[in-house]
């Protein structure tokens, strides 16, 4: 006969009936969704590295509140700011990687939208404007903007490269509806254009006015150094989940911040890395990140860059691209990223009043001398060799260049300074001044070139010219 079940005591009964009744504890998941730019390389701090490192799982936070927290971490690529933005509003992405004019749009999209959006960093910029420009096809007789009146030049809409070209018409004196053809096209559709001539210049954003050229068959005849505008590209938040999440955002820049230290310290190894990713020659990435570099990878809210977004608005809001008005201070917050430089123990202050390149540190491959002085330094990236050699003077590098030629060796790239602005250029594709000494200088423009040749006597030559032996003979 089977034994019957014992009855329950009341205590046991109430214990049972509370766990049947009680709701069971799930740990949160918080969704963290960015959308980045990997083509635009000048992100790639705050987007491809981060993901291809998994940099951001390393510094999400794991105690506190977060302690149970799952995180379901998701990165989408966009190859422009637009779509970014429409993700933000449709609620797919948290953050976002894009340059101040379309961060202007996607402020005023949200806040429209009734939501809201807040700029949280710099990822990489320039204070002068370099990293936009105008190219036209490699074998255009023009050399200058002031060339190109009358002609037809496309451009991303409501870019950075946009507000670029029709600052640097203004500073013509040219009218833009009349003086030139000013087109809409993205740069996947310019390169086929300025191939096959249906245009006679684009402009446009990072990497594409060194990217074109460096393939052949374009070249660069004005760089936004020229306009004296600054211009960055940076991060993005969705006000709400930053608002929820603190600190997770600042986990983000923490993250960004680590990518940036890993690009300075091998700027030639994280080349290859992007390279690989995106299809953006390696040499070209490291026009960028590499020292001395077209733009400064900089984390800090310089007063530039603030007006920067000022006059993206108020641009934007001129050509009836944005509606109603944005509070510029209050879109910008940079208390997260003074946040993340605290956690890391960094100096945001000291940060901020830096305006530096990433500083070269290195001998002189021919004479083994420390370089001093870099306002003509040169660099040459030679295959099968890990680090890109400097040289104190383009004249060394272009007397290396031979030895390597006769050595059978092949050369990557041939990178120079630009001798006024300082702007690192594709050295194939610069202008040189030779004095009577063999002295090189490198420009950009040809114009510049034949100025400083008046002003400090020399003769002007391309690239070919300053191969030639008879370019060192004097020395």
């Amino acid at each position: 006969m089977k034994a019957l079940p014992l009855p329950l005591t009341l205590p046991l009964r109430v214990a049972l009936l509370l766990t049947l009744t009680l709701p069971v504890a799930h740990a949160e998941t918080i969704r963290v969704a960015l959308g980045t730019q990997d083509t635009t390389i000048n992100t790639a701090s705050g987007g491809l590295l981060v993901r291809e490192l998994k940099l951001l799982e390393k510094y999400l936070p794991r105690d506190g509140k977060y302690k149970d927290a799952v995180y379901d971490v998701q990165w989408k690529n966009f190859t422009s700011g637009a779509p970014i933005t429409n993700e933000m509003l449709a609620g797919k992405l948290d953050f976002g990687s894009m340059a101040e004019f379309p961060g202007v749009l996607n402020g005023v999209a949200n806040q429209k939208a009734g939501k809201g959006s807040i700029f949280i960093n710099v990822l990489s910029g320039s204070t002068l404007g370099s990293g936009n420009g105008i190219v036209v096809p490699s074998d255009s007789p023009a050399q200058s903007l002031a060339d190109l009146k009358g002609k037809t030049i496309s451009v991303p809409f409501a870019s950075t490269a946009h507000g670029m070209l029709l600052r640097a018409i203004a500073a013509q004196g040219w009218d833009p509806e009349r003086d030139v053809n000013i087109i809409t096209q993205a740069p996947e559709v310019a390169g086929p254009a300025l191939q096959a001539r249906k245009i006679d210049a684009h402009a446009d954003f990072v990497p594409f006015a060194e990217l074109f050229p460096y393939r052949g068959f374009a070249r660069k005849i004005l760089d936004g150094a020229q306009t004296q505008t600054p211009t960055f590209h940076g991060t993005l938040v969705q006000k709400e989940f930053a608002q929820k999440y603190p600190e997770v955002v600042v986990a983000y820049l923490r993250a960004t911040i680590e990518a940036n230290r890993l690009l300075a310290a091998e700027p030639e190894k994280y080349s290859e890395l992007i390279a690989k990713v995106t299809g953006v020659e390696p040499e070209v990435n490291y026009l960028f990140h590499g020292p001395l570099g077209l733009q400064t990878r900089d984390l800090t809210w310089k007063p530039e860059y603030r007006k920067a977004v000022q006059t993206s608005f108020d641009t934007l809001k001129l050509l009836k691209r944005a509606d109603g008005d944005l509070d510029v201070n209050a879109f910008i917050d940079d208390s997260f990223v003074r946040a993340a430089f605290k956690a890391e123990k960094l100096d945001y202050d000291a940060a901020l009043r830096d305006y530096a390149q990433l500083p070269l540190k290195a001998n002189d491959a021919a004479t083994g001398k420390r370089i001093d002085h870099f306002d003509r330094v040169a660099q040459v990236w030679v295959k099968g060799e890990a680090r890109v050699r400097s040289y104190a003077s383009p004249e060394a590098a272009v007397q290396a260049l031979g030895a390597l030629q006769r050595d059978g060796k092949e050369v990557r790239a041939f990178y120079a300074q630009d001798r006024e602005s300082g702007i690192k250029l594709l050295g194939n594709q610069a202008w040189f001044t030779r004095d009577g000494e063999g002295r090189l200088n490198a420009f950009l423009l040809k114009a510049r070139a034949q100025a400083w040749a008046s002003q400090h006597g020399g003769q002007v030559i391309d690239y070919a010219a300053a191969r030639q032996p008879s370019a060192l003979a004097a020395r």
